[in-house]
């Protein structure tokens, strides 16, 4: 899963000017400028773009490239003398600075949400590059083609990209199911685009691929705001049924690959629909999902040498917050319940440990609206062993060593025994070495590495992945 808490070695070709602009008497913020924000161990790097206008005053964009977003519009951007104030109202964002003597750097302070961090711009002369060398590159050697399709029983349409080998048979076929959070059909994170890399790849070596957009992303409707993970297994299923009328593909060959949430979600279809053929688990989960959160902050916030009070914090505020979720089902109530808990944590707590607690109340109390949800009431609640034990069909479970998000070992084994204990007998644990969550290549697996790793997915992955599903398909 994401980090639930929210979600360089790549070309950084940024050339900063400290010198060039000298002692300016009335520095402008014309120009482009770079900053970067730290978040829960997450690096940002942002582009401020700015032009002046005919009438004297200002207007900007914004890029986060290690988000793959750029041109993001501001509502509102303005010098006085030397406070610079900016507002993108969409993005719940503000900053305050003040720009220098010699006009070549802005030192602030940036917020989103309850959050406030430090942020110092400095002004560049080129825009941030980042180098993807795994993005395939058009003309492919297959077919692409934009889809969409009905979840007739949510009424919910969904977009996405169907890719086509160049067979004169039938091919055999997979849906990726992305993980937690909306995500597009490129499962696009931090510029990083993993499911356009693997379907490029099984493609061409002769699986169909399909892969979509989330509810609310791109070209899929968003319908309710109190869909779960079964409402998600639910669209996967009309994905089965679409592909099952295309005279492309083989429809006793359809298989799942679901990353992290995903990887628990293709269990859940598989149970309901004889039509799944086999599965991929991507860093799925065998723990019940409170745990699975548990985990998750220690092994992140350790990697990333967080305090270890604030790490015993977190989790005993995290399990209060949990404890009123399961038995809270009053929205208005729970949230003031989660308020009340918070309090009364930080007045037991001494000065030195209320100092440590700051920034959890602070990240936690941001997160709120996020607890209440129907989908994370639904998570922490998961278990996923009931629904492996219903799974027959043959099964590769892998993750990276690494993967500080849904801890390896724990969820391998956890995941081994649910399939096991329901007698499935085709059953493949992979365990690779060095790599993360978005199984890269990586160092600690932290997520401040995910942007700045040019490697999109380690090739042993990649031929992990398609050399097992080509035994299990190819010849039957």
């Amino acid at each position: 899963m994401k980090n639930l808490i929210q979600t360089l070695l790549g070309f950084l070709l940024v050339t900063v000017s400290l010198t060039a602009f000298g002692q300016i008497k009335n520095p402008t913020i014309e120009g482009h400028w770079l900053g970067a924000i730290e978040f829960n161990g997450i690096k940002l790097r942002l582009v401020l773009k700015v032009i002046k206008n005919a009438d004297g005053t200002f207007s900007a964009k914004f890029d986060s490239p290690d988000q793959g977003a750029n041109n993001l519009p501001l509502d509102s951007i303005s010098q006085q003398e030397k406070t610079i104030r900016f507002a993108g109202k969409n993005y719940g964002l503000s900053y305050e600075g003040t720009l220098s003597e010699a006009g070549d750097e802005i030192n602030g302070t940036f917020k989103q949400g309850a959050a406030a961090m430090p942020l110092v711009f400095k002004r560049v002369t080129e825009t941030v590059k980042l180098g993807r060398p795994q993005d395939p590159q058009k003309p492919y050697p297959y077919d692409e083609e934009e889809v969409s399709y009905e979840n007739k029983t949510d009424k919910i349409k969904i977009a996405g990209t169907l890719t086509l080998p160049r067979s004169a048979k039938p091919s055999p076929a997979v849906i990726l199911i992305t993980g937690s959070g909306g995500q597009d059909r490129n499962e696009t994170v931090f510029g990083h685009r993993p499911f356009l890399v693997l379907a490029d790849y099984l493609t061409r070596r002769g699986i169909a691929v399909l892969r979509v957009d989330d509810r609310g992303i791109g070209g899929t409707d968003a319908g309710a705001r109190t869909a779960t993970s079964e409402n998600y297994a639910g669209d996967v299923l009309a994905g089965i049924e679409f592909l099952k009328t295309r005279k492309e593909i083989n429809p006793k060959r359809i298989g799942l690959i679901g990353h992290s949430e995903g990887g628990m979600i293709a269990p859940i279809v598989a149970a309901r629909s004889k039509d799944v053929a086999f599965l991929v688990l991507m860093a799925g989960m065998g723990q019940i999902g409170e745990d699975a959160i548990y985990s998750q902050t220690e092994l992140l916030q350790k990697a990333e040498g967080v305090n270890p009070e604030i790490t015993k914090q977190t989790n005993a505020t995290l399990k209060n917050i949990f404890a009123i979720l399961k038995t809270e089902k009053d929205n208005k109530i729970a949230q003031q319940k989660i308020r009340e808990t918070l309090e009364k944590q930080k007045s037991e707590l001494n000065d030195e440990q209320k100092l440590h607690f700051a920034p959890v109340e602070a990240t936690l109390k941001a997160q709120i609206p996020m607890y209440l949800s129907q989908w994370f009431r639904y998570l922490i609640n998961f278990n996923p062993r009931p629904t492996l034990e219903k799974v027959k069909v043959p099964v590769l479970a892998l993750n990276g060593e690494n993967d500080l998000q849904v801890a390896p070992k724990e969820n391998l084994s956890l995941i081994e025994a649910g399939l096991k204990a329901g007698g499935n007998k085709d059953v493949t644990i992979v365990s690779l070495p060095k790599l993360n969550h978005l199984f890269q290549t990586s160092q600690k697996g932290t997520l401040s590495e995910y942007g700045s790793i040019e490697e999109t997915i380690a090739p042993v992955a990649l031929e992990t992945i398609s050399n097992w599903i080509l035994k299990h398909t190819m010849g039957k």
